[in-house]
């Protein structure tokens, strides 16, 4: 997957127990993403998505092709920490990390398991999606706001 490129969009505020203190940025790539869980993009993709517990990851497959995952880790007390999303830049606008998100949470709701949120990307979709926020752990949310900033 893509490394993201220089910090210019919006600042995120990450508590201590998620290791940060204080404000980071996201980068470029971070924002297209955010755009696209913030708008109505429906995967016109046929994707699939499978799950490599080994790797923790989720991945999303076009063809025969992974354009897109997303990273987590499974913790003792039955949670999943998302830490980020990644999508190939010529597979963005496209629905695909909405349509990964989507699948991760519904995952972790048939499992019986609560998420801990470190990725904006799955941040920003919940905050548009609250169908989704009873899965967000109380005790170790995560990221807890996005703040935007004109670049």
């Amino acid at each position: 997957m893509t490394e993201p490129s220089e910090p210019v969009r919006s600042a995120v505020e990450r508590p201590d127990e998620a290791g940060y203190d204080g404000n980071g940025t996201l980068s470029e790539d971070q924002g297209v993403l955010i755009d696209e869980v913030v708008g109505s993009h429906t995967a016109a993709l046929d994707i699939r998505v499978v799950n490599d517990e080994k790797l923790g990851t989720y991945g999303a497959i076009v063809g025969d092709r992974e354009v897109a995952a997303l990273t987590y880790s499974v913790t003792g007390d039955n949670r999943f920490v998302l830490l980020g999303t990644s999508v190939l830049p010529e597979f963005r606008k496209q629905g695909v990390a909405t349509e990964l998100i989507r699948h991760v949470l519904d995952d972790a709701r048939a499992q019986g398991k609560t998420v801990t949120i470190l990725c904006p990307i799955v941040r920003t979709f919940i905050e548009h999606n609250p169908e989704y926020a009873e899965l967000i752990d109380a005790k170790h949310p995560g990221v807890t706001q996005r703040r935007t900033h004109s670049s």
